[in-house]
């Protein structure tokens, strides 16, 4: 039959046992991934846009803008590496003097920092010149390897971690550990900044997910709550979706803002039962969100609410719903750890 009706199979028997305890609302599952079982077909191509709130708005003009500086480089890859580097955090110092919402270190700064909003300096802590400056650095660093053989950004990226002398030596991403990760994290990130110009695959977990979460309908909210004996069991919401996903071998970070970039962001009319829902008081910054649920079908999601309420069924249809993510397993593994 192919690989298709395999996995169509798999969502109708995942979707079927665990509707035995979730009643109406689980029965939206297998419909659901019928339809996107046969509809599927991945992130088409094109140019790259950002997703709606994935850049804080203050930024999301400059990076818009400087992500389209030369063809290495797109606003999402430069979204992912100003996410992976700093959480966008403008006032941001490492432990080996990296500065700023960039990480430029100071020799770097001095060779390659623009003064990218033009008021007549370079201001290393500045966004308006520190992003510029990262996308100027970016397409340098791919001008230097240009007649290297293989993909362009990758080569570039690779000569943002080890250097270009070592891209060129090597005619490609040189076999560094090091650097092959970063290559990985960056690419894979990127996907959670862009805006998905084709359908969004399901996620193969999502159903066992789900099935976690349910089983803890009914327990009491803990603020900070991740479900250890200690704490009676008991979870906050992103405690809840970390477990739920944690339970199908997907570890997700610990608070919800960090969960969004676990994967690509499908629209409101493209959600799938096991997509993770946000909301937030600001629908302009993803760093902003405050709450996270598992969206089961039907405009409804399982979560931890708030003290005094119980895991239970909510409506995701409110003023404050801000995006969705599919969370998939690269997508988990490339989240930075320290944002």
């Amino acid at each position: 039959m192919g690989d298709g009706w395999t996995m169509r199979k798999m969502w109708v028997g995942a979707g079927v046992a665990v509707a035995l305890g979730m009643g109406f609302v689980m029965l939206l599952v297998v419909g659901v991934y019928l339809v996107a079982g046969s509809g599927a077909g991945g992130v088409g191509g094109g140019a790259k846009r950002l997703a709606k709130g994935s850049v804080p708005a203050a930024y999301q003009p400059i990076v818009q803008k400087w992500g389209n500086l030369c063809p290495a480089i797109n606003p999402a890859l430069l979204a992912a590496q100003l996410y992976q580097e700093s959480g966008f955090n403008p006032r941001a110092r490492s432990a080996a003097a990296a500065q700023g919402i960039a990480q430029f270190i100071p020799g770097t700064w001095a060779t390659h920092g623009i003064d990218g909003d033009g008021d007549g300096d370079r201001d290393v802590w500045d966004p308006a010149d520190a992003i510029p400056s990262a996308a100027s650095y970016d397409c340098s660093l791919a001008s230097y390897v240009k007649d290297v053989p293989g993909d362009p950004t990758e080569n570039m990226l690779a000569s943002y971690n080890a250097g270009a002398y070592a891209v060129i030596k090597y005619q490609g991403v040189p076999p560094y550990k090091e650097t092959q990760n970063y290559v990985r994290v960056i690419t894979t990130l990127e996907k959670s900044f862009a805006a998905p110009t084709g359908r969004v695959d399901p996620s193969e977990q999502a159903a066992g997910a789900i099935a976690y979460a349910q089983k803890k309908l009914g327990t009491p909210y803990l603020w900070g709550g991740t479900g250890t004996a200690e704490q009676g069991g008991r979870f906050d919401c992103s405690g809840l979706t970390r477990a739920a996903y944690e339970s199908v071998g997907i570890e997700l970070p610990r608070v919800a803002n960090d969960q969004y970039n676990a994967g690509p962001h499908p629209g409101r009319e493209e959600l799938l039962p096991g997509d993770l829902v946000f909301f937030s008081d600001d629908l302009t910054n993803s760093r902003a969100i405050r709450h996270v649920g598992i969206y089961v079908g039907g405009g409804y999601m399982i979560d931890a609410p708030r003290t005094g309420a119980v895991i239970r069924f909510d409506p995701i249809d409110t003023p404050d719903y801000f995006g969705a993510t599919r969370v998939t397993e690269d997508g988990a593994k490339a989240l930075p750890t320290t944002v």
